[in-house]
């Protein structure tokens, strides 16, 4: 991700990057700690330091992965014309805000595209589950649209300005007794 946030940096800016990272996760940025002068690592005092926002983008530390989370979508969620969730390839956390946010859409939380960019086939398996679950029933053939494939960056680009809900949305009014 911090290769990502820099290559956007340098195209558009610090403003066109906003990371949003744990407070326990610090401790694992590039620059987290300095030697002294034994040799000995010690912690930097302000997290904030150890990312640089010229280089990487805006930084907000939060105090959890809910918060992170909560906060990144409602980023999108209110964003403007053309924005969306994209999952570029990754580990479990990718997998479980991908599939969260797909689940948001399906059940009315939010309208948003959900697009997996699927470089060299990373997602295919991914993708070949929701045919089987859609093929066993666990997924409603009228769902199996919320999450598009996207091939390449343009495409990526195209999938989030030609996004069609799925007619099997459950439509539901969240925040409404």
């Amino acid at each position: 991700m911090g290769e990502l946030a820099k290559e956007l940096v340098s195209l558009s800016g610090p403003q066109s990057v906003h990371g949003i990272i744990p407070q326990a996760l610090m401790r694992f940025e590039r620059n987290y700690q300095e030697a002294n002068g034994d040799g000995q690592e010690k912690a930097l005092l302000d997290p904030q330091q150890v990312i640089d926002e010229k280089t990487f983008g805006r930084t907000t530390v939060v105090k959890d992965m809910h918060t992170r989370k909560q906060m990144m979508a409602r980023e999108v969620i209110e964003g403007g014309v053309g924005g969306g969730f994209v999952a570029l390839s990754g580990g479990y956390g990718t997998l479980e805000e991908l599939m969260e946010v797909v689940t948001w859409n399906q059940l009315g939380i939010h309208e948003r595209p959900v697009v997996v960019f699927n470089v060299e086939g990373y997602w295919d398996g991914l993708l070949q589950w929701v045919n089987k679950a859609v093929e066993s029933g666990f997924i409603a053939k009228n769902n199996q649209g919320i999450m598009v494939e996207a091939r390449s960056a343009e495409e990526v680009v195209e999938r989030l300005g030609d996004y069609q809900n799925a007619e099997g949305r459950f439509k539901l009014q969240w925040g409404e007794k």
